[in-house]
């Protein structure tokens, strides 16, 4: 959805987006899927709030609602007492706290995770895979996370290993903990 695809088709809920123009898929983005990047991508000049607010421009929300709506999602995340500080004010766990509440801001179906605990430290990074496992596992939020940590990967409820591009296995929870696959160990 961020890049575009050299073969194939692309389905989303069901329906083939692959001819989908660039505003179509702008639109697309913006109402169903949030994303958290590894590197936070936030304004470095712009305040938390207004950091969260932004995917909300490209909203039909009314703008009277905007900062209510992004108060909600940084209240989600714990950070309300960091509503005007600047990403340069913040710690790495709390820039990735204000990128889920970015991503979360629209309510979208499906959150798209890259790396999001790859530049935590590891209290950090319980901390944000909390707020993830709680967003799937209390809010219905489908999370696909991509990671490198199997500490990481043991909150997932399925596991898809890829290898050199390719689905090398994909494995239940229920079933991964009990298996002796090489990356698990």
């Amino acid at each position: 959805l961020l890049d575009v695809s050299s073969s194939g088709s692309y389905y989303f809920a069901g329906q083939d987006i692959t001819s989908y123009s660039s505003d179509e898929l702008a639109n697309l983005r913006n109402q169903k899927i949030g994303f958290v990047f590894q590197a936070f991508n936030l304004l470095a000049r712009t305040s938390v709030l207004d950091n969260v607010k932004l995917p909300l421009v490209y909203s039909k929300i009314a703008e009277a609602d905007w900062d209510n709506k992004a108060r909600r999602a940084i209240e989600a995340v714990g950070l309300i007492s960091r509503l005007q500080h600047q990403p340069s004010e913040l710690s790495g766990g709390e820039k990735q706290r204000v990128a889920i509440a970015r991503a979360l801001i629209n309510n979208p179906d499906i959150i798209f995770a890259d790396e999001p605990t790859g530049n935590l430290d590891s209290k950090s990074g319980k901390k944000v895979m909390s707020i993830i496992q709680r967003l799937n596992e209390e809010e219905g939020k489908t999370v696909i996370l991509i990671t490198h940590e199997t500490s990481t990967a043991e909150h997932a409820e399925r596991i898809i290993h890829l290898l050199d591009g390719k689905i090398d296995s994909d494995i239940k929870v229920a079933k991964r903990l009990s298996t002796n696959d090489e990356y698990v160990k």
